[in-house]
């Protein structure tokens, strides 16, 4: 008795899956639409267009620290820090504008 019991659990059980993924895969084939892809050169331009961005914003923190450390340095007087001040402020300069630079160039 336990024995048929136990089958017949199993077989509700295996009905009730075959059913839900007879459901689920005629609504996922239902759903489904045409897509195309889009051009190659444009989602490379905005791939582009968002490093060059992340570099912009890296020369602009650059460029604010070089000024910090101008700013330290005229008040203490130190030599060294003023150069490596107005070394960071340029680095942070040519790294913001990389891209107008690159630009110019080509």
């Amino acid at each position: 008795m336990k024995r048929t019991n136990k089958i017949e659990k199993i077989t509700v059980l295996l009905r009730r899956a075959k059913r839900t993924l007879f459901v689920s895969a005629t609504i996922l084939s239902c759903l489904t639409s045409t897509v195309f892809a889009a051009d190659p050169l444009t989602t490379i331009n905005s791939l582009s267009d968002f490093i060059f961005s992340a570099i912009k914003a890296i020369g602009f923190i650059l460029l604010g620290f070089g000024v910090v450390q101008i700013g330290l340095s005229l008040k203490s007087h130190d030599a060294s820090q003023r150069a490596n001040g107005f070394l960071t402020f340029f680095g942070g300069v040519i790294i913001a504008f990389a891209k107008d630079i690159l630009d110019m160039i080509m």
